[in-house]
């Protein structure tokens, strides 16, 4: 009977084992630096709504465009409106029609119009766009707050320069639209029918910020917003907003994931797993405010060295996990707290490099949102616990090698897979560093904005 059930407990953390092997393939890890954003501020005024939308052009166009060549007459397919097509080394590349867009800058914002949907009491408003800018991404204005979102679509279209070479992929698109309204609104529900059918679009950041007299609310969603969010002033609506975003984040994070799971597997009691997490919580909160505060360096080589060093950190714990004793010393303990607390450091600089992604320093109610993250991210590393250590303890108290199967089976493959991502992602800091020491030539930077 204990054969059997030793082999069970075997079976079971190589399910476990295989089952981590999987996701390390299919989950991104700490950062997407390309992430799909659409930012929305929405003023609430007696004469009605005003949204100021920014979002990638693509996001407008791609679903509208012909991919590839006709395979019958072997020509470029009819360019989609506000385009035009060019076949480059037997590649479709759509640019910017420049021209058409100086004509009519409003009617593109009309597809945008169509498909931004405001409801309120059940009835949906019409919008009517009032203005329309186009920037090449990376030389866009600030965004972030509502002045400075007003000032962005401020700009005289017909008085700039224009750049006939500028990719649609490439390209930035600012919206106005209003919606008159009788009255400011208090409540109602925001969702769009856009879908653009590009790579990744689920995973589109929205961040929507809503302005009434005297009030300010943050919202944030994930994907094209098909379902209707429920916009309420509610303080509790953006405490949930991003409590949910901390959650998830280190839930999908594997790195953070594996990172708790070893830290759990050496603890043989409670007490000493919660002086454990309270020690790598101090530590990522620290550095989780000083670096979305931006008290960190902002060179190019920076993220990917904290992602390796994050990848490193995993292999270490894991080590101490696999040489601790069954009873554990005082000296140990303190020694693991301290370590908790130093490697909490490295990882709350990750947490930060997202929170970014998300939120702008600018930002109204900032600290009401970095208080929300952070439990959410504490939320996730109680869940990783409670789903790890009651297994750990059932299997201590029924039989010892059992327990200790079970811990080298899991540090072991957590280690496997963290030596995986420090060689990808030191590959990727070198890589970077010798890019950087490169002699630099003259490059022409246009700095036009359409």
């Amino acid at each position: 009977m204990k054969k059997n059930i030793s082999n069970l407990i075997n079976l079971l953390s190589f399910a476990l084992a295989l089952h981590l092997s999987v996701i390390s393939q299919i989950t991104e890890a700490h950062f997407s630096l390309n992430l799909n954003i659409r930012i929305l501020h929405i003023e609430h005024t007696i004469n009605g709504a005003s949204l100021y939308m920014r979002l990638p052009l693509s996001y407008l166009l791609a679903d509208k465009a012909q991919h590839g060549i006709d395979p019958y007459s072997g020509k470029i397919p009819y360019q989609v409106p506000y385009t035009r097509n060019s076949l480059e080394n037997d590649r479709l590349v759509h640019y910017v029609d420049v021209e058409q867009f100086t004509i009519d800058p409003e009617a593109v914002g009309n597809i945008a119009a169509a498909t931004t949907h405001i409801l309120s009491a059940n009835q949906e408003l019409k919008g009517y766009v009032k203005s329309v800018r186009l920037y090449p991404i990376g030389n866009e204005p600030a965004f972030a707050t509502f002045a400075e979102a007003k000032r962005a679509l401020s700009n005289n279209f017909a008085q700039m320069a224009l750049n006939h070479s500028l990719h649609v992929s490439d390209t930035l698109i600012d919206i106005h639209i209003h919606y008159p309204t009788q009255q400011p609104l208090e409540e109602y529900q925001l969702f769009s029918s856009l879908n653009p059918g590009l790579p990744d679009q689920e995973n589109t950041a929205n961040l929507i910020l809503s302005y009434n007299p005297g009030k300010i609310q943050i919202f944030r969603s994930r994907g094209l917003m098909r379902e209707p969010i429920q916009i309420r002033y509610s303080s509790i609506d953006t405490i949930n907003t991003f409590l949910k975003e901390g959650l998830v984040h280190i839930i999908q994070g594997l790195d953070h994931v594996l990172f708790v799971l070893c830290l759990s597997l050496g603890a043989l009691a409670l007490p000493l797993l919660f002086w454990r997490v309270t020690a790598f919580t101090i530590g990522h909160s620290i550095t989780l405010s000083v670096g979305f505060f931006g008290f960190i360096p902002s060179t190019v080589w920076f993220v990917p060295l904290i992602e390796t060093g994050i990848a490193i950190s995993i292999i270490y714990i894991a080590w101490l996990s696999m040489r601790q004793k069954s009873i554990a010393s005082i000296s140990s303990e303190r020694t693991i707290f301290l370590t908790s607390l130093m490697l909490g450091l490295l990882h709350g600089l990750g947490f930060s490099f997202v929170l970014h992604e998300i939120l702008n320093i600018n930002s109204p109610n900032i600290w009401q949102s970095l208080l929300a993250f952070n439990l959410g991210v504490e939320a996730g590393q109680i869940l990783i616990i409670l789903a790890v250590w009651p297994l750990l303890y059932l299997a201590r108290r029924r039989q010892k090698n059992w327990e200790s199967n079970l811990r080298y089976t899991i540090a072991t493959i957590c280690c496997a897979i963290a030596l995986l991502w420090t060689f990808e992602r030191g590959y990727e800091l070198v890589s970077i560093i010798q890019q950087e020491n490169q002699p630099r030539t003259n490059i022409t930077i246009s700095n036009s904005k359409i």
